[in-house]
């Protein structure tokens, strides 16, 4: 993934991890850095952002990392951070790390339901917007976060809120549907252009997600209520990893040789390709999803 500038300089790789201050997505993009590109960690909080830049520095052997200030899940201000990244010039990878997942049904500044909004139509909004300056850096990556929540998911989308009570894991869970059906529909589309696009589950780890959010049962159905507890340990047991080993299956999505010229891969949390959940390549599946989201967050030609 190399490249030179028009001096004859070799060109600066940057690269934006969203959600990048911490957690899985720091982890990540100390990858990143460590191995020669110039990243911005994205997130709200500008002290956690100078912690991030900090970490960054110390481990960088390209570009001087940056933070910048944006709330995910404001659409305006995606599309005030996408001009921003616009113009700093050609991007070499973009990993849309954000995530999260509400004990409550919450709205945006938007009026849309929060966990569709972050989980889904940030970074489909942040990647459209990015396109020209992911071609303009090819062969570029795009790498879209995943979960395996997805096997909980509901799979309707005729509205951004499925039928039935507001239960948290399962509509993340739609939510991260929602994200891959896009990231592999985007990867056929952009299949030939220098652009590839993979998806990449983490598995578990433990960060505020897991440590938080998922300890109450109000998350899930009530059918799985009296099971929850039970089941909260037993993948408390399989998260009890590191951030770091989380944050390879992006690392590797985002700089491995190997998948130089490959595209549309789901990458798991062995750091290898596995196959994507049942659902996200139906197509009644990928056209609701696609429908909602240019009708949600439209770009361009959308609007």
């Amino acid at each position: 993934m190399g490249g030179e500038a028009a001096e004859g300089r070799p060109m600066e790789q940057r690269a934006v991890v969203t959600a990048g201050t911490g957690g899985i997505g720091l982890e990540t993009a100390m990858g990143l850095a460590a191995r020669g590109f110039a990243v911005t960690v994205v997130g709200r909080d500008a002290e956690r952002g100078a912690r991030a830049v900090e970490r960054l520095a110390g481990v960088t052997t390209g570009g001087e990392p940056h933070f910048m200030a944006a709330d995910l899940a404001s659409l305006a201000d995606v599309r005030a951070l996408a001009a921003r990244l616009a113009a700093e010039g050609p991007l070499k990878v973009l990993v849309n790390n954000v995530g999260a997942m509400f004990a409550d049904r919450q709205r945006t500044v938007d009026g849309i339901e929060a966990t569709f909004a972050v989980n889904h139509l940030s970074p489909y909004l942040l990647t459209e917007s990015l396109l020209d300056q992911l071609r303009a850096a090819v062969p570029s990556r795009i790498v879209n976060v995943s979960s395996g929540a997805i096997r909980a998911a509901k799979r309707t989308f005729d509205a951004v809120e499925p039928p039935g009570g507001y239960y948290g894991f399962h509509w993340y869970g739609r939510a991260k549907l929602a994200n891959l059906a896009y990231t592999l529909d985007l990867a056929e589309r952009l299949r030939g252009s220098g652009v590839t696009v993979f998806a990449a589950d983490p598995g578990g780890a433990a960060t505020d997600l897991t440590n938080g959010t998922m300890r109450s049962p109000k998350i899930v159905s009530p059918a799985l209520r009296l099971l929850w507890p039970l089941v909260r340990r037993t993948f408390e047991r399989s998260t009890a990893g590191p951030a770091a080993l989380a944050a390879r299956s992006s690392i590797v999505a985002a700089t491995d040789a190997s998948l130089d010229g490959r595209t549309g891969l789901l990458i798991g949390p062995e750091a290898t390709p596995v196959p994507a959940f049942r659902g996200s390549t139906d197509p009644r599946t990928i056209d609701g999803v696609l429908r909602l989201s240019r009708q949600l967050a439209p770009v361009g030609h959308d609007r």
